[in-house]
């Protein structure tokens, strides 16, 4: 049962007939992953906080830095050089201090990561990162771990969105769209926002589509992204979508 205090709190949440106080259980008892505190973090995990996502785990090994300020939106000017999954974990717990915030302050790795989902039972991983290693992991222990995941990614105004739902076996997955060298040593060193730039707004935009795809899986709602390559040019305000299906040549679910 909700208290009155989160009635009022979420009351606004509530009236929605998509929601109710049942979907609101729901999203109270939910636990979410967060992979990556940047860009696309900051915005997702500002949304499940005041959701009133009951756990949010927060990964990120990195320190904020003068140049994350102008989109990493967590974040001000006096955590220069403070680790991001603390301070984010601090900032979170400020907004709502009805919620569980851990914060992991490190990188993914594939043991360390596969470790963690099969210890803690999430409903959702989002995959904020811009390192292609890192996503392809994500990947697979995702569908190993049968977790479901929303992924996305922002290079200057252009923006992608997916989500996969392992616990369907006939699910595509990440590398069934873009197949990884088959030596992890071979992975191309990726674009990310140091190297190409990117506008702030889109990842705004990305994280919040990241945070809603989240909240309806978690109560029971269709998600748009499921299985659908959704594209988003920041410049035209534009949206595309391409169908995505199982590749029987893919090295991790073919």
């Amino acid at each position: 049962m909700l208290s009155r205090k989160q009635l009022q709190r979420y009351s606004r949440q509530i009236m929605l007939p998509q929601i109710g106080e049942a979907g609101q259980e729901k999203l109270g008892s939910a636990r979410v992953l967060i992979i990556g505190l940047g860009g696309l973090g900051s915005p997702a995990s500002l949304y499940l906080a005041a959701a009133g996502i009951g756990e949010l785990h927060l990964v990120d090994g990195d320190q904020v830095d003068i140049s994350n300020l102008q989109r990493q939106v967590l974040y001000k000017t006096n955590h220069r050089d403070k680790g991001k999954a603390v301070v984010a974990a601090q900032q979170l717990t400020a907004a709502n201090p009805e919620i569980r915030v851990h914060a992991h302050s490190r990188m993914a790795d594939e043991e360390w990561l596969s470790s963690l989902l099969s210890e803690q039972d999430f409903d959702v991983v989002l995959d904020c990162t811009d390192n292609l290693n890192i996503r392809h992991t994500i990947n697979r222990v995702c569908r190993a771990q049968r977790v479901a995941v929303v992924m996305a990614s922002v290079r200057g105004f252009s923006g992608q969105l997916v989500s996969f739902d392992f616990s369907d076996s006939d699910s595509p997955c990440y590398a069934c769209l873009f197949p990884p060298p088959s030596e992890a040593n071979d992975l191309p060193e990726a674009e990310n926002c140091a190297s190409v730039g990117v506008i702030g707004p889109a990842l705004g935009m990305m994280g919040s589509a990241q945070a809603l795809e989240a909240i309806k899986s978690i109560v029971g709602l269709p998600l748009t992204s499921l299985n659908q390559l959704q594209l988003f040019e920041a410049a035209s305000l534009e949206w595309r979508s391409l169908a995505l299906s199982q590749n029987s040549t893919c090295p991790v679910c073919g």
